[in-house]
């Protein structure tokens, strides 16, 4: 999105750029979102009678059948139609090899294995919501893409693969099973009350064991169109750069690197934070004083998947141009901070949020300016220095709530003022 006409008359962009240096984040049309309603809960005071009348009519109430699968069948099931391995519902985590292996081993045991879980979506399709990878491992192994490796009970048959097994270990695990329980299509009355069962049911099955992180949950939970592009813009060659993320394809999920799974910020989906925080605090200004940052994400991201395509377009090409922007401008280390140790000043070896935030927002309304600030890059890494030895109280600490966003917002958005101005002057 450009803020003005390039074309208009070099009098109307010089009133036009006094008018973005008030730095005044301009919306797209039925961009703004709601921030009252946040947590606008209402009590509700119910009696035992209305309680007894809801349980009678089944209302939430989950209608299920169990299953049991042998593992042999497990390859031509999956490669069937009829299952949907749902990328979007399952976290990053992949199991290594020896996770893998230790699986099959258990089933060498007959170690009992927790259930997995299904939804149907139609008749006889089903959407895989909890134990991907477990289905994914016995799929590998038997179509003979990993050896065993780190087995503990076995270990004469590490560093074979299935067809390798002898015959009656091959039968003895081809005589187990996997067991499944699989939410009904009659469960929900609509897609809309569809949806909210299965967050439903995934919350409570996550409840327990490893806690998800909470873009985790929101993309578990809140999958739609805003998340789906959060995701995609996540893999930006930039952001990846300046983050220190392996580059990458997200949309090939199936041709993961070690490297890639083993980076913390991808593994816990925090790349797809840093995008929606972009998005989400162009709005910041109308956030709720008592309201935490991760609330006021979720209610963003589920407000905002109802964005109609312009916004998201808009959004995506907002996102691109900006970060590009600054990694035109200040490099790899552009979310660094310069900061005060033991009375020794130096740059900061890990990028941060506390100067993430702000830096985007204030780029994002200063695209129009960009061959200016590009060809004073080389000052504005020398003084940038300076600027945060003078603002430190203001960005050394962690505090991301509202009022220290904004602050960090204004003073850097007063630092590139002064490129700008010094070029429009010269014009």
């Amino acid at each position: 999105m450009r803020l003005f006409d390039v074309n208009v008359s070099y009098r109307k962009v010089k009133h036009l750029r006094r008018s973005i240096l008030t730095m005044k984040i301009e919306l797209f049309e039925a961009e703004k979102i709601n921030f009252e309603e946040i947590d606008s809960v209402e009590e509700i005071d119910v009696s035992n009678r209305e309680i007894n009348e809801k349980y009678q009519k089944g209302e939430v109430r989950i209608v299920t059948e169990q299953a049991r699968y042998p593992l042999n069948t497990i390859v031509p099931l999956l490669k069937s139609e009829n299952y949907i391995l749902n990328p979007e519902f399952q976290r990053r985590h992949r199991w290594d090899k020896i996770k893998k292996s230790r699986l099959i081993e258990s089933f060498i045991m007959n170690v009992p294995i927790p259930p997995i879980f299904l939804y149907e979506v139609d008749y006889s399709v089903y959407e895989v919501m909890d134990g991907l990878q477990r289905l994914t491992a016995i799929y590998e192994f038997y179509q003979n893409n990993y050896k065993l490796d780190g087995l503990e009970e076995w270990e004469e048959l590490n560093g074979s693969y299935y067809k390798d097994l002898p015959e009656q270990i091959r039968k003895g695990i081809n005589r187990r099973y996997i067991s499944s329980i699989i939410l009904l299509q009659e469960t929900a009355r609509d897609k809309d009350e569809a949806q909210r069962l299965k967050q439903l049911v995934f919350e409570r099955i996550n409840s327990g064991g490893v806690n998800l992180e909470r873009q985790e949950t929101r993309n578990a939970l809140y999958n739609g169109k805003l998340n789906q592009l959060c995701i995609d813009l996540s893999s930006n060659k930039y952001l990846c750069k300046m983050w220190n993320i392996p580059e990458h394809n997200s949309d090939d999920i199936n041709n993961v690197s070690q490297e890639l799974l083993e980076n913390r910020l991808y593994r816990k989906m925090e790349d797809v934070e840093l995008v929606l925080r972009f998005f989400a605090y162009r709005q910041i200004d109308k956030m709720k004083n008592a309201t935490n940052t991760n609330d006021f994400l979720d209610y963003f991201l589920i407000e905002g998947n109802s964005f109609d395509k312009n916004i998201i377009n808009n959004y995506e090409k907002i996102f691109e141009d900006t970060i590009k922007l600054v990694y035109d401008i200040l490099g790899e280390n552009a979310f660094c901070l310069y900061r005060e140790r033991q009375g020794d000043w130096k740059w900061y070896n890990r990028p941060t949020k506390a100067v993430y935030d702000p830096l985007m927002q204030v780029m994002s309304q200063y695209l129009d300016f960009d061959e200016v600030l590009v060809e004073k890059k080389e000052t504005i890494n020398i003084e940038l220095a300076d600027f945060y030895k003078e603002n430190y109280d203001d960005f050394g600490g962690r505090n991301t709530n509202k009022n220290h966003v904004i602050k960090r917002i204004e003073l850097l958005s007063d630092f590139f003022k002064q490129y700008i101005e010094e070029d429009n002057n010269e014009g």
